[in-house]
């Protein structure tokens, strides 16, 4: 057979939040990928640099941890009043599978800019505030993007500070409509607070919630932590994984988001898997020290069964909306009552979250979400992708 040389894909390599991707416009996808899904999954995955037995993604875009290892498609909305539709593919680093069943609210972020710069969104200001409205497609959510225009031109530098990137950016503004909608259940149990029954750990108190991105939270000092631990605490210790990967599964049952256990192998990325405290002063991974005055509670968080370096945006959402209601471990965390609004600590530092809530019928109904973080283009061009990867 002939030597068969790499092909090249248009793509842009961006930071959203505190999470990084490679992000395409879906015209640009070789055709069988735009025409079929395991094609386009095996293309990803390569792109990426999945899967990789090393754990490294050596070959690939990934950076070797569940926020960096993400593809993002974007292209031309055909949902009235929306923009583009956003499409967030979660590649497991090791394994051999594609998560398409959440969303990344930090990526979010970064959607609005892409959109722009591709053309796909209409009616642009040259000055001022462009909102991109963004249709989810994996979770069929409304996101709405505000991007602050200049002179034509995404502004992309500014001084706005995420705890977790090392350098400031212009601020962009979420906000995530109905990330329930309101014939869904908000907690599918029907409780504020569940028994939870973990296999070989005991029975555990949590708040199961829907809104953001399904999530299980716990309480830090029910399962032996403080809850100001870094990833170094979690992340090295195999056992403290496995525990909850246990705690995340039976959640997951619970809430009817898995059928069977064996679900968990390939849907690592929802549900979500948290445990809260009060504010109690810890100090950063960069090493910053903060005061319990200056949050309402700890928050900490996993994704694809690694504690997060800073918080998932999805979860973000998650928190906001559980902290604002009365009686949730969340809530109770924060010091209970009525609430609009926290900013709870995570590895990284701080994060201020809020949501608009209303009630009908005795049940809560999350009207909106809200959240700022910052995006820029790092590189864009062409990714080089090995022949046959698709075949």
């Amino acid at each position: 057979m002939s030597y068969q040389p790499q092909f090249k894909v248009k793509a842009t390599y961006m930071r959203g939040g505190t999470s990084k991707g490679t992000f395409f416009n879906i015209a640009d996808l070789p055709k069988e990928a735009q025409e079929d899904g395991v094609k386009r999954d095996k293309l990803l995955q390569r792109v990426v640099g999945s899967p990789d037995i090393y754990k490294k993604q050596m070959d690939g875009m990934g950076g070797a941890s569940s926020s960096t290892s993400k593809a993002i498609l974007v292209g031309k909305s055909n949902v009235p009043n929306h923009d583009v539709d956003y499409y967030f593919c979660q590649v497991a680093i090791d394994k051999d599978f594609v998560d398409m069943s959440g969303n990344c609210g930090n990526l979010s972020s970064a959607v609005g800019p892409f959109a722009i710069k591709e053309g796909l969104v209409d009616n642009v200001p040259q000055n001022g505030v462009c909102c991109v409205r963004i249709w989810q497609a994996n979770i069929k959510k409304t996101i709405l993007c505000y991007v602050t225009m200049e002179n034509g031109m995404v502004k992309e530098m500014g001084d706005y500070e995420i705890d977790g990137v090392a350098f400031p950016a212009q601020e962009i503004k979420l906000e995530f409509v109905e990330p329930v909608d309101p014939s869904e259940e908000l907690f599918p149990t029907g409780n504020l607070v569940d028994d939870l029954e973990v296999e070989g750990i005991g029975t555990l108190k949590a708040t199961m919630i829907t809104a953001g991105i399904p999530t299980v939270f716990v309480n830090a000092d029910e399962i032996g932590y403080k809850g100001t631990e870094l990833q170094g605490d979690i992340n090295s210790d195999t056992k403290a994984l496995e525990k909850f990967e246990k705690i995340r599964i039976a959640g997951a049952l619970k809430m009817g988001v898995m059928k069977d256990a064996s679900d968990a192998l390939t849907q690592q990325h929802t549900p979500k898997i948290a445990f809260v405290s009060p504010a109690q002063d810890f100090i950063t991974s960069s090493g910053k020290e903060l005061k319990a005055n200056e949050m309402d509670l700890h928050v900490r968080a996993l994704s694809m069964q690694q504690l997060h370096h800073a918080m998932m945006g999805t979860a973000s959402v998650a928190i906001g909306v559980a902290a604002c209601i009365p009686g949730t471990l969340v809530n109770l965390a924060s010091g209970g009552g009525e609430k609009d609004s926290v900013t709870f600590g995570h590895p990284s530092g701080t994060i201020k979250v809020g949501a608009t809530l209303s009630q009908k019928d005795g049940k809560y109904i999350v009207e909106k979400a809200s959240m700022s973080r910052s995006a820029r283009i790092i590189m864009e061009g062409n990714v080089h992708v090995p022949a046959g990867t698709m075949d």
